[in-house]
């Protein structure tokens, strides 16, 4: 269809409530799937979540607020080290890593290395993170396309199980600090494998034309491992990497990358008598923002991506004791923590705008928008939100929750129906909100970043401090 020459807010049925949005029999239901495993309301239709109320919460550490349900991110992380490991037991097992790039701090590190998990880390900075826990390093793995050689040293110093390599220049610098520091480095290949991810285009990450990795088709990937190969008195080659990009829902992408990956390590093999022990099939498993989307569970993953790792290691020939299978690892991403986080913002004004001759949309201005949220100005990402403050028995308004930003596309929820009697004051609750919301939070138009408070069986905890103007103002230079 023809865009309009004025711009999509003028376009023909612009404006109308998206076709999977149904209209609610009940305002105030909260859909299961969207919400934390304790999300609850009250008698008084107040919403709590890990046994602490929304309302009291805000009134201690005000708002807005990221809120983190403990037992459900628990509940999650044992889901993928259990369940979603079992059916790989037959296959050597599967290490599962939570991506700290979707939320890290001191706490959430802990609770992952409690639960026997492993880390995967991007930067410097989540990996100072991971030290200050005292997460083990082994247990950790460094990602990233552009590592400098201070995170390099850094990682190497402190023993990380893994460094995936991302171009040749990289492989030298790793190779070159790892004889400085008198070790050798364990990396791995990460591999452009050529698979299109049914994702937004922004977090598909396999196709050829990207940034990441090297690439299998252009021959590039063979070339790396051959160059670590040439190093070996300072590199250790652990296995080889995929990752095909995030909030996935299916996993047709992983059968087809599994094949390429195991494919080059056949080749490796041959071509080098080597036996690489490990085998990275990425992750990016999806999680529900809305009624639309269905994700499948770690029950479900485990089951299908153990059967086509059979499936490809049969058709490959290894698995036998002249082919040892490889040590499978997989990173779920968001999928542990976004749906244990919501946010919770207070409303400031209501404004009714016509969007034609019969219809209106309510703007719900908020009390914090794409400073603590940028995901919906960047992938036109899709939540749902719900009153949180009380109950209402008001007719539904189809609405849009906005930020405080001078920007217009400062917006947290393109469409949601909210009660028509809405009001400055109330509490409105976004689901979903765990993964790549903090981690992705600015301080643009110089507004402080919000807590992360952490609740379980009662008790809340800030395990985020909100920032201060204070805090803003200590690092200007004057």
């Amino acid at each position: 269809m023809r865009s309009h020459e004025a711009g999509v807010l003028h376009a023909s049925g612009y404006g109308a409530a998206p076709q999977w949005l149904p209209y609610p029999t009940d305002v105030n239901e909260l859909l299961p799937q969207l919400w934390p495993s304790t999300a609850r309301r009250d008698e008084e239709g107040r919403l709590s979540i890990g046994g602490v109320d929304m309302v009291s919460l805000a009134g201690e550490f005000g708002t807005a607020a990221y809120v983190i349900d403990e037992q459900d991110f628990r509940e999650r992380a044992r889901a993928f080290r259990d369940d979603f490991a079992r059916p790989f037991d037959d296959l050597g097992g599967v290490d599962v890593y939570y991506a700290g790039k979707s939320f890290l701090c001191t706490a959430v590190a802990q609770w992952v290395a409690e639960e026997g998990l492993f880390l995967d880390v991007c930067s410097g900075g989540e990996l100072a993170v991971a030290q200050r826990a005292g997460f083990p390093g082994e247990r950790i793995g460094m990602h990233g396309n552009n590592k400098s050689l201070a995170e390099i040293e850094q990682a190497l110093s402190y023993g990380v199980g893994r460094i995936v390599v991302d171009s040749l220049t990289e492989i030298d610098r790793v190779a070159e600090t790892a004889e400085r520091l008198g070790v050798t480095a364990p990396v791995m290949v990460r591999v452009t494998v050529g698979v299109e991810a049914h994702t937004h285009e922004f977090i598909a990450t396999a196709h050829e034309d990207q940034k990441f990795g090297f690439s299998l088709a252009g021959g590039q990937a063979m070339e790396a491992i051959d160059r670590i190969v040439g190093r070996a008195e300072h590199l250790t080659l652990l296995g080889l990497h995929s990752h095909i990009g995030s909030q996935i829902f299916d996993t047709s992408g992983f059968e087809v990358a599994a094949r390429r990956l195991i494919g080059l390590h056949a080749d490796v093999v041959e071509r080098h008598g080597l036996h690489m022990p490990e085998m990275d099939l990425g992750g990016g498993f999806g999680i529900c923002y809305t009624s639309q989307n269905t994700p499948l569970s770690p029950t479900e993953l485990g089951e299908q991506m153990s059967d086509l790792c059979r499936r490809e290691l049969k058709a490959a020939g290894d698995g036998s004791e002249d082919t040892p299978t490889p040590r499978f690892s997989i990173e779920p991403g968001r999928a542990i923590v976004g749906t244990a986080g919501i946010t919770l913002y207070e409303v400031g004004t209501i404004k009714q705008v016509q969007i034609d001759d019969t219809r209106h949309r309510a703007y719900v201005s908020v009390d914090g928008g794409m400073s603590d949220n940028a995901r919906t100005a960047l992938y036109e990402a899709d939540y749902s939100c719900t009153l949180a403050s009380r109950a209402s028995q008001a007719d539904p308004m189809i609405s849009r929750v906005v930020g405080r930003h001078c920007e217009s596309g400062d917006i947290v929820v393109m469409d949601e129906y909210l009660p028509s009697d809405l009001a400055p004051g109330d509490l409105v609750a976004v689901p979903g909100t765990g993964a790549y919301c903090r981690a992705l939070s600015s301080q643009y138009n110089h507004t402080p970043r919000p807590p992360v408070i952490a609740v379980r069986d009662g008790v809340a905890r800030p395990i985020v401090r909100r920032e201060t103007i204070d805090d803003l103002l200590a690092l200007d230079v004057v």
